[in-house]
């Protein structure tokens, strides 16, 4: 594109097959946010304990960290449209069956195993709870380890097919709208979080958990059928060499020090600002809302994020985009802190909206280095470790927040998290002054990998 080309804010949207996926994959992400928000509210109203939702964090993050690598390889060796279409099918499934666990769960008989999963689940919780009343926790639903078991088999099919769904996109435009398409497809992303949480909450309330996963079901398929009328616009890959295996994503990161900064503000950022975890707890007892309330909380940093999303999508690329990043992540923290100390809905819904607007500035500007930066034949394992910092840094922090909210209570660590964010943001601005100085995104080129990047004099 040429300096004096007018900004072209729907260059992405005018290719049929990104809109195609883009559509089905909005589509998914309603139900699987709305998925989220109800299972997280349904295993706290069993449970009462702000350890188990610690625990849905910790059942998400492990298969990331077991799988995430080779994902890549799979991305960057196989059809990734296929991966995809395989993964979605199963998950499907697995909603289903997560219906029936929900509706029947009254009929469930209490077999050995489950109640021996039950009392694991009720041990672990006692470790952590200084903050509850432990004669008010729960863990003698058999539903309730099914629905765990279910949660890590899903976990495992998003962590195979996420490098896979990253890598696709480059394959749908040209490397002229690959900027914008990380954009429409970070918006459209955002918008779901809006959209599936506050649908969540709203059907969670007025009908229940088991029309919320049919509701992922009835996406899931969606999805599935538009993904058959998506064709890559240049579907080859050269085959990649042996010597460039499982670790070739990390050595790519490695020698690209963007990237790495990136990735480690973004890593450490999340695990100490997260507060997702803990918005039931807010809910319920901070700000006394109920599901609807929580599913309004969730799609607050979403709202944020879309209308951050669309203001940098009409504009032309901004000149110092790893400066405004630094800058955005510390609003991040300093947005969450607010959210920490508040006791009002109203305050807290716009700490968080605001909180979704830094993020997303720093979301864009870290996947279009990765997407601009990698070429194709690494595509998949770059995006796997990009997904291995970003995946583990939101459940790793679930884990941190429930932990800490079940020691030291939820305005505690929800507070810390957010100071610890800036602190994180200056420590990195610190350590990685060329972050400070990456160009605007649509003058970014591939990097060649097979010219290993040169160490500074």
């Amino acid at each position: 594109m040429s300096a004096s080309a007018p900004h072209d804010p729907y260059a992405a949207l005018r290719h049929a097959g990104y809109r195609r996926f883009l559509i089905g994959n909005f589509l998914a992400n309603i139900g699987r946010q709305a998925f989220n928000v109800a299972a997280a509210w349904q295993i706290y109203q069993w449970t009462h304990s702000a350890t188990a939702l610690g625990l849905v964090g910790l059942v998400n993050v492990l298969p990331l960290l077991a799988f995430v690598l080779p994902a890549g390889v799979l991305a960057d060796r196989h059809d990734r449209r296929r991966i995809i279409m395989r993964t979605t099918v199963v998950s499907v499934l697995l909603s289903f069956m997560l219906v029936l666990v929900t509706h029947y769960h009254a009929s469930i008989p209490r077999l050995a195993p489950l109640d021996a999963a039950n009392r694991l689940l009720h041990g672990t919780a006692l470790l952590f709870e200084r903050h509850t009343d432990t004669s008010l926790l729960r863990f003698d639903n058999p539903a309730l380890p099914l629905t765990y078991l279910i949660l890590l088999i899903q976990a495992s099919l998003r962590v195979l097919a996420g490098p896979s769904r990253g890598a696709f996109v480059p394959l749908l435009v040209p490397q002229s709208a690959l900027s914008n398409a990380v954009t429409w497809t970070s918006s459209s992303f955002e918008l779901s979080t809006v959209l599936g949480p506050a649908l969540g909450g709203l059907i969670v309330a007025f009908t229940g958990y088991s029309t919320v996963y049919l509701l992922d079901v009835l996406a899931g398929g969606i999805f599935i059928v538009m993904l058959l009328g998506v064709h890559p616009v240049n579907a080859g890959r050269p085959t990649t060499a042996p010597r460039t295996g499982i670790l070739a994503g990390m050595r790519f990161m490695w020698r690209n020090p963007n990237i790495l900064a990136a990735m480690s503000l973004d890593l450490f950022a999340v695990i100490l600002g997260g507060v997702t975890a803990l918005l039931p707890i807010y809910a319920d007892q901070i700000l006394h809302v109920g599901p609807a309330g929580l599913g309004w909380l969730r799609a607050a940093p979403a709202a944020g994020a879309i209308a951050m999303a669309m203001f940098s999508a009409h504009r032309p690329s901004a000149r110092r985009p790893g400066l405004i990043m630094l800058w955005s992540v510390a609003g991040f923290g300093a947005a969450l802190t607010v959210f920490g100390l508040s006791t009002s809905f109203w305050l807290s819904l716009v700490a968080l909206f605001f909180s979704g607007s830094f993020d997303n500035y720093s979301v864009v500007v870290r996947h279009s280095l990765v997407q601009l930066m990698t070429p194709d034949s690494l595509r998949g394992r770059v995006t796997a470790v990009n997904q291995l910092f970003v995946g583990s840094s939101n459940e790793i922090s679930s884990l941190r927040a429930g932990l800490m909210a079940a020691l030291f209570g939820p305005v505690v660590a929800a507070g810390v998290g957010g100071l610890g964010t800036i602190a994180v943001t200056m420590i990195v601005a610190w350590l990685a002054p060329s972050l400070r100085r990456v160009p605007p995104l649509n003058q970014i080129k591939t990097v060649n990998e097979e010219e290993p990047k040169a160490p500074a004099p």
